[in-house]
This record gives structure tokens, C-alpha cells and sequence, in this order.
């Protein structure tokens, strides 16, 4: 049994959000939708108050608490990425429809939540025995958005990045 649950505070939009996110990865669904028996402050009778999905193996909890607490990158997710296929399907998945590209290979959803879409690569660089090679394969990430494997790659290497050196 998973001790500690995620719990996500939406703006009305909590089981739109689990339905998507639940598309993501494999072992993922939706498990529960409760809505309100009564009408309250968030809604009339009937209105989605919560949706419980898991994802990835992982139970999470979505509720539709009201605009007073949105995300911010205080809190975000980490996807750990095989390959540049599985980066690009994620990156392209999660900024669409409203959502925005920051640096380091970090985004935020459509909702406004962070997510941090790296490869694993990216990980074994950073930890490379070689201390020289984990400083340019991070020198390198700090100039994109999303991570490109074969880039980090090059400049660990101390090949170019994008024409220029690391």
C-alpha cells in the first residue's frame, strides 16, 4: 500500500487533468470519481470534487479545489527518460494546448504544473567519473529548454554544441 498520496489542488479541471496525464505512461489509469452529494461553494450537487488515478504505478489524488492555491515550481513531477523518443513524446504531450517550455528541460502543463522530462543519460553525465565531463554535459543542459541527448553527449565529449563549444 502506498503510504503518502500526492494530492493535487485544481481549478475545476481535476479529472480533465488525471484523464490526460494518465495517457502518458504505461500502468496508468483512472481509478475513482466522486462528486459532491450537495451543493457546495466549488459547485451544485454532482460537481467533480475529487479523481483518484495513478500514474506510473503511483496513486494520486485530484481536487477541484478553486483558483485560491495554483502551482508553482516550488513542486514539480520528474519524468526519467530512455531515449530522445520517449523526451520528445512527453515534451510535445505536456506543453501542448496552453502549455509553456522553461529551461533545463523543465515545462508546465496546460494546468500550470511543473514537470521536469529528463534523460536518463542526462542523469549518468552529471555523475560521469570524469568530473570535466558532468561540468560541460551541465554547462550544456543550462542553454536549452528541452534536453537532447546527443547534444549533452557532444559537449561531455567536448565536441560543439549547436556550432559553438560548450
Amino acid at each position: 500500500m502506498q503510504k503518502i498520496i500526492p494530492f493535487l489542488w485544481f481549478d475545476g479541471q481535476a479529472e480533465e487533468a488525471a484523464k490526460f496525464y494518465v495517457t502518458l505512461l504505461p500502468d496508468s489509469r483512472v481509478n475513482r470519481v466522486t462528486r459532491s452529494p450537495a451543493d457546495t461553494s466549488s459547485g451544485p450537487a454532482g460537481t467533480v470534487i475529487t479523481v483518484e488515478f495513478t500514474l506510473a504505478g503511483q496513486r494520486y489524488i485530484g481536487l477541484n479545489g478553486g483558483p485560491q492555491f495554483p502551482f508553482t515550481e516550488a513542486v514539480s513531477f520528474q519524468i526519467l527518460c530512455e531515449d530522445q523518443a520517449e523526451v520528445d513524446r512527453l515534451w510535445t504531450a505536456l506543453t501542448s494546448d496552453g502549455g509553456r517550455e522553461s529551461d533545463c528541460g523543465w515545462l508546465k502543463d496546460r494546468w500550470g504544473l511543473s514537470w521536469q522530462i529528463t534523460p536518463t543519460r542526462m542523469m549518468e553525465l552529471l555523475n560521469d567519473p570524469d568530473p570535466a565531463r558532468g561540468r560541460r554535459a551541465m554547462e550544456a543542459m543550462m542553454t536549452m529548454q528541452k534536453l537532447d541527448i546527443a547534444a549533452l553527449e557532444r559537449a561531455a565529449d567536448g565536441g560543439l554544441l549547436n556550432g559553438s563549444p560548450p
